[in-house]
């Protein structure tokens, strides 16, 4: 079957054995798991014009270890299980990953006590290296700490990971071997062997529903009322590279019911990130910035990190993250309809992705999905936009081997023609600016392409 990725006109005449809907982080990655056994047709569906484009692009981009998930539920083996397959897999795939640990820092009596139960279910979670700090300890790891930190717990498997680059490369794979991605591809309705989209009909032996934040709605037009999504909203500050020496590690709250709380995290970019707010809202579009919102990550910062709000604010971005009346994953097969539903994946999801996919595919198998055997997939080499490893403005072989990788473009995140390039004309290429952003961080810098906007906008538009 030849690799197609669709954005317009009609559909393929085919009948699917297995239609995806939604191609976020946990879609593509069980798109690539499925595309490991070549007799299956595939689809992955998408509503929106490019892969990773709700809540997989907006997430705090941290590789857990599922220290502090719910011990036995689905999610904490998940998470356990997908943390070392993603760290493999990065590494193979050249997705960008720092390991800089984590510090639950305790600010208070209530706080420190607290710290302790964490560790004894971090143990539960099969987590051994937690470990208890003195506030001495503390701030000789962390030294530009806020005032009153009583102690901390270091986790020191806690890293940081590229969310853009690792959607995008479970896709690519994907799409290389035979899966069919339809984007501007909006599920309308489904049945039993049938999607109606926005783009005509699908036919398909088995539906699988990723939709994320619709997740919800999908499952109750095939009859089920299992979970609820209330969209949670978490708005961010990324500070300029120039206030990345202020943090060595993730530096958590201790958690709340509402969830992890306001960290501060180093990124794989080289920025710094205070956030998220955890707003619960009704409408699942609403990814605006309020004043209020940004005053409160302030608020929090001041005290975690005070010299990090001298520091300048390149951009503010908001996520919605899927959260539902559940406090565990809501993975569920139903045999009658041949349909599984993947629900409730919080910001976990990243890092349990190719766990996910694996135990999706195993309930697939279940409800009758003939797999075969699966093959090894050749490989993919993901262009890097991390920090912690040569860019290619500074491989003099690669600039030897083809100029265009050192003729900048935009200069604040050292962005090459070659790069911009090479994303134009990849397997499944940007539509849109923000696409382009996504796979190389032109215009991402300080100046938001204020310099850099025109000529980068001349070469997506194909213009000499």
């Amino acid at each position: 079957m030849t690799a197609t990725v669709t954005s317009h006109g009609a559909l393929p005449d085919v009948t699917y054995d297995v239609v995806i809907v939604g191609a976020g982080v946990v879609g593509c990655a069980l798109a690539r798991e499925l595309a490991r056994h070549r007799r299956l047709r595939v689809a992955l569906v998408e509503a929106q014009d490019d892969v990773g484009q709700g809540t997989s692009k907006a997430n705090t981009a941290i590789l857990h270890t599922g220290f502090d998930a719910v011990p036995g539920s689905l999610e904490a083996r998940l998470v356990r299980e997908g943390s070392r397959q993603l760290a493999a897999y990065a590494a193979e795939s050249g997705i960008p990953v720092e390991p800089v640990g984590a510090l639950l820092v305790a600010w208070d009596r209530e706080q420190l006590a607290t710290l302790a139960d964490l560790a004894a279910k971090a143990e539960k979670n099969d987590y051994r290296q937690a470990r208890l700090l003195g506030p001495d300890e503390t701030y000789a790891r962390e030294p530009h700490l806020g005032p009153g930190a009583l102690g901390a717990l270091h986790i020191p498997g806690e890293s940081v990971i590229c969310p853009w680059t690792t959607t995008l490369a479970y896709a690519t794979q994907a799409v290389r071997n035979g899966v069919h991605l339809h984007l501007n591809c909006r599920v309308r309705n489904a049945s039993q062997g049938r999607a109606r989209t926005s783009r005509g009909i699908l036919r398909t032996r088995y539906l699988v529903n990723a939709a994320g934040l619709h997740s919800d709605e999908l499952d109750r037009r095939l009859g089920h009322h299992d979970f609820t999504v209330t969209p949670r909203r978490g708005q961010l500050l990324v500070f300029d590279k120039f206030a990345r020496a202020l943090v060595r590690h993730i530096l958590l709250p201790v958690p709340t019911a509402l969830g992890k709380g306001v960290l501060v995290a180093p990124t794989v970019y080289g920025n710094v990130l205070l956030g998220p707010t955890a707003e619960e809202l009704d409408d699942k579009t609403d990814t605006g910035s309020t004043e209020e919102g940004l005053a409160l990550l302030r608020d929090k910062g001041r005290r975690i990190l005070p010299e990090l709000l001298a520091e300048e604010v390149t951009a503010v971005y908001a996520g919605l993250r899927a959260a539902t009346e559940h406090d565990d994953y809501r993975i569920r097969a139903h045999p009658e309809e041949a349909y599984v539903t993947v629900g409730g994946i919080r910001s976990t999801g990243l890092t349990a992705s190719m766990a996910i996919a694996s135990y999706v595919t195993g309930l697939l198998a279940q409800l009758g999905l003939d797999l075969g055997d699966p093959d090894d997939l050749e490989r993919v080499r993901m262009p890097n936009l991390g920090e912690a490893f040569p860019r290619p403005y500074q491989r003099p072989d690669l600039i030897a081997a083809d100029p265009e990788y050192g003729t900048l473009v935009c200069h604040c995140e050292r962005v090459s023609r070659g790069e911009i390039r090479d994303a134009l004309a990849g397997p499944i290429p940007p539509h849109s600016l923000e696409g382009l952003r996504r796979r190389t961080r032109a215009r991402g810098g300080r100046c938001q392409g204020f310099y850099c906007g025109a000529a980068v906008r001349e070469l997506f538009e194909g213009r000499p």
